[in-house]
């Protein structure tokens, strides 16, 4: 009898000391620290770099520039729009490897918004946490229904309001429980809109009550009245100010081994003019077409080609400067043997105009969605935390951005 108490009690100390060595095993492989990203859509770098400019009253925003990591500029990937970047800054990898195109799905899947995880075909940077034990958080962040976050309020709604979106949409696609415990500490986050105060609080209650190690959060407001009243413009101004008081109450929160990120997913830029260059080609009595999107303009027509070089060189009708084959190949590898592709010049876009009519204003005064090479026209990358020196790095690409939060964290991940 008390041979066998003595091998059972043997076992039992075999066992507790495998767990003493596995857990200080898992302890020693991670070497990262807790990262929260804070995603400003639409802070073009020139709201950072131009901020004395602009007179802009950003302390935050300016302490974290001043005593952290800056990049001077972040190319984007094509196209420039809201959910394909922020889902390259997840992946590391450009839209056509990741799947998610543009905002909407194309009009024979529907039209809709990417909504859903599952219309990703790239690993994720939360998929990398949670294979490395780590808790992951996100708030209004893209292309997250249904992903695998321990903590979940995802960018989802039926009805929108600018940078508002209605909570009741967010809550039935949420982490079970999750609005209310959040409204015990803030009782205003059940408003009907989920704007980026209640995103703010959502955050504070994450870093203060469940503490996860990875917080993806997406702010729109910014980029909500930029596109309404152009960017730089006073009202677009006093949105980042605002958005500066906000981040300055979740720096009160963050805990001292936190690595801060902030992140923006396009440049901005203010429209005067939409020009319809196929009814310009018909007026100027040029044979062949053009294929427009907003921000680029291809052909294959010999004569047409000509005849944008020349306006372009003339800086006339809006044509603004003709693209490299170097660029075609590294943003849009389809589109490298076109004959000519052209970006529209400054302040203006491409696009139908009204029956008879060869250009038309536009519907918004500030857009993106334009060329990543674009002159002056870039997001915004900035790291600060315990550890991090006060630097400025040269301009870069949306692609080193997860890989570099990968390495925070301390996760390896397959980037492309």
């Amino acid at each position: 009898m008390m041979k066998t108490l003595r091998m059972i009690l043997a076992l039992v100390s075999l066992l507790v000391l495998a767990f003493d060595v596995s857990s200080s095993a898992q302890t020693t492989r991670r070497k990262g620290r807790p990262v929260l990203v804070i995603s400003v859509d639409g802070m073009d770098y020139r709201y950072l770099r131009d901020c004395d400019k602009l007179g802009l009253k950003i302390p935050n925003l300016r302490r974290l520039m001043r005593e952290g990591e800056l990049t001077e500029g972040i190319e984007g990937e094509f196209p420039t729009v809201t959910w394909p970047s922020h889902t390259t800054m997840i992946t590391g990898v450009p839209p056509r490897q990741h799947g998610i195109l543009g905002n909407r799905r194309p009009k024979s899947e529907g039209g809709d918004y990417y909504w859903d995880v599952s219309l990703l075909k790239s690993p994720t940077l939360w998929q990398a946490a949670h294979k490395a034990g780590l808790k992951t958080a996100a708030i209004t962040w893209p292309v997250t229904v249904g992903a695998q976050i321990d903590l979940n309020l995802p960018e989802a709604f039926a009805k929108r309001n600018g940078g508002s979106m209605d909570l009741h949409t967010i809550e039935a696609k949420a982490t079970h429980g999750l609005v209310e415990k959040i409204a015990r500490v803030f009782p205003s986050f059940t408003q009907e809109w989920m704007d980026d105060r209640t995103r703010t609080q959502a955050t504070i209650y994450l870093l203060k009550h469940e503490k996860p190690d990875l917080i993806l959060l997406h702010l729109v407001d910014l980029d909500s009245e930029a596109h309404e009243t152009g960017p730089f413009s006073r009202q677009a101004n006093a949105k980042l100010e605002y958005t500066d008081e906000l981040i300055g109450q979740m720096l009160q929160a963050v805990p001292a081994e936190m690595i801060v990120a902030v992140v923006s997913d396009h440049g901005f830029e203010r429209v005067d003019r939409v020009m319809d260059v196929n009814r310009l080609l018909a007026r100027e009595g040029v044979k062949g077409k053009v294929e427009m999107q907003p921000g680029l303009l291809t052909t294959n027509d010999e004569a047409v080609a000509i005849w944008l070089r020349d306006a372009a060189r003339e800086k006339k009708h809006g044509i603004g400067r003709e693209i490299p084959r170097e660029e075609l190949q590294r943003f849009t590898p389809e589109l490298a043997q076109t004959l000519a592709a052209f970006e529209p010049a400054e302040h203006h876009l491409f696009g139908a105009a009204p029956e008879g009519a060869t250009e038309s204003k536009p519907a918004e005064r500030g857009v993106h969605g334009l060329w990543p090479g674009r002159k002056d026209y870039s997001a915004s990358f900035l790291l600060w935390g315990k550890g991090i020196k006060p630097v400025r790095k040269p301009r870069s690409s949306m692609l080193t951005i997860a890989p570099k939060l990968a390495e925070l964290l301390g996760v390896k991940f397959p980037f492309n």
